[in-house]
């Protein structure tokens, strides 16, 4: 008989540890889905701006103003109500400090085309002459293979 001390195995210890990588990939996804829904809220004006199917402009370094005519008739001068004599205040100033800003136009469809035509007069009596008008693009055509079959669809369903 061996005389001795008996060995008890102990218990589960607590861990002490954080494991890191559950908290890792929901940053990642959180990271991830803001990088993709930043660029979506640039704008707060909801405008539904006419449809044009044109190149993108190219982005410069040119210094810019960015101008929103809504459907009611309110001027917005970097998403803030203006009045049209303190946004020509205002278009003057900038054509002082440079005579190469560009202003970029987003105008409601809804909005009359006389509207447009006086803010544009606005602006080049200010001295800024650089405008673009900013578009959504049209949606894109079915293709000719997809509305061959839609039609094909079709006539097998009337039959």
């Amino acid at each position: 008989m061996a005389f001795g001390r008996l060995e008890r195995p102990q218990g589960s210890q607590p861990m002490s540890e954080i494991n890191m990588t559950p908290l890792i990939d929901v940053m990642l996804v959180l990271l991830v889905i803001f990088m993709l829904t930043a660029p979506l809220m640039t704008s707060k004006l909801k405008l539904d701006l006419p449809k044009a199917d044109a190149p993108p402009a190219p982005n410069d370094n040119r210094p810019m103003l960015s101008i929103a005519l809504t459907a009611d008739g309110v001027i917005h001068l970097d998403e803030q109500p203006v009045t049209l004599p303190a946004l020509s205040a205002q278009a003057t100033n900038q054509a002082k400090k440079r005579a190469d800003t560009e202003v970029q136009l987003r105008a409601d469809r809804e909005v009359p085309y006389g509207q447009v035509a006086e803010l544009i007069g606005l602006l080049q009596k200010a001295g800024l002459n650089r405008i673009a008008f900013v578009t959504t693009a049209p949606a894109p055509l079915p293709s000719p293979a997809a509305a061959e079959g839609a039609t094909v669809g079709a006539a097998a369903a009337s039959k």
